[in-house]
């Protein structure tokens, strides 16, 4: 009698079908790992990063549909940074765990070939059993890049926000300075009902220039929704000449989003990188 016959007699007779599942995978090689993915993309076409109830068009709905074809079972990915809509990553990690017999190697091939051009896979490697992505993270760096011209960056335009007017990233880091620490960030969310704590850390804020180049790099224990964005709304504000670098403390203990800068544009913002 063939081993198929025998476990379909099983599953209709006795019933339980995922004892049964797990020791016909065990026969065959299947063994449960749990996978740390380091991923990057272009987010200009996408709707953020988490799954979405109206949607498919978001970064983990694609990579859970290719990881559940291509491995023939349900899988679901957890992410480090839920990214929004139009912002990008270098290295974005994720986590997932899946009944595999491939080797890690042949495993991340098959994952960049199917993968649209705009997703690409960077690294795959077995993690530990209990590593999550976004719970063991210590912390996230992200980089939001201005275009301080009035000349076009053609090639570039699609990851860097358009700033015409002369930026003073002296006025900027200043404003920046004040952030860094623990502090309440609700004034920098834009999250109207925050049931979680707004309390954050973050451990270094830099402004620098690049020729015409602008960037801002935060690195930080978390961050809530749209708070680099905010961050780099309000220290561009100060660079412009439009809000006093010191008016920063009184934004914070403030706790309302109405007193900083404005949501600076997403396509500028990319997750650099996650450290465990």
């Amino acid at each position: 009698m063939s081993l198929a016959i025998i476990i379909t007699f099983l599953c209709k007779f006795v019933g339980n079908y995922v004892i049964i599942q797990r020791y016909l995978n065990y026969l065959t090689g299947l063994i449960m790992k749990n996978y740390k993915l380091t991923l990057a993309y272009d987010g200009t076409n996408y709707r953020g990063w988490q799954k979405q109830g109206n949607t498919q068009n978001t970064i983990q709905y694609k990579l859970e549909a290719l990881l559940s074809r291509l491995l023939e079972q349900d899988i679901e990915v957890a992410g480090a940074g839920r990214t929004d809509a139009g912002v990008h990553a270098a290295g974005q990690v994720c986590s997932f765990r899946a009944e595999c017999s491939m080797e890690t190697d042949e495993l991340l091939e098959k994952i960049r070939e199917y993968l649209p051009e705009d997703i690409g896979a960077l690294s795959l490697e077995e993690a530990e059993p209990r590593f999550h992505a976004r719970l063991n993270a210590k912390s996230k760096t992200y980089v939001y890049r201005i275009w301080n011209s009035s000349a076009p960056n053609v090639f570039e335009r699609r990851y860097l926000y358009n700033f015409p007017a002369n930026l003073n990233i002296e006025l900027m880091q200043q404003a920046l300075n004040y952030l860094v620490g623990t502090h309440d960030f609700r004034s920098f969310t834009s999250e109207k009902r925050v049931k979680k704590s707004t309390v954050r850390t973050i451990y270094s804020a830099e402004c620098e220039r690049f020729g015409d180049e602008v960037r801002i790099t935060l690195t930080g224990d978390g961050f809530l929704y749209n708070m680099v964005r905010i961050i780099a709304g309000t220290a561009i504000e100060a660079g412009a000449g439009r809000l006093e670098p010191d008016s920063v403390p009184a934004i914070l203990a403030g706790n309302n989003r109405s007193l900083a800068g404005p949501t600076a544009p997403a396509r500028g913002l990319i997750l650099k990188e996650v450290n465990y």
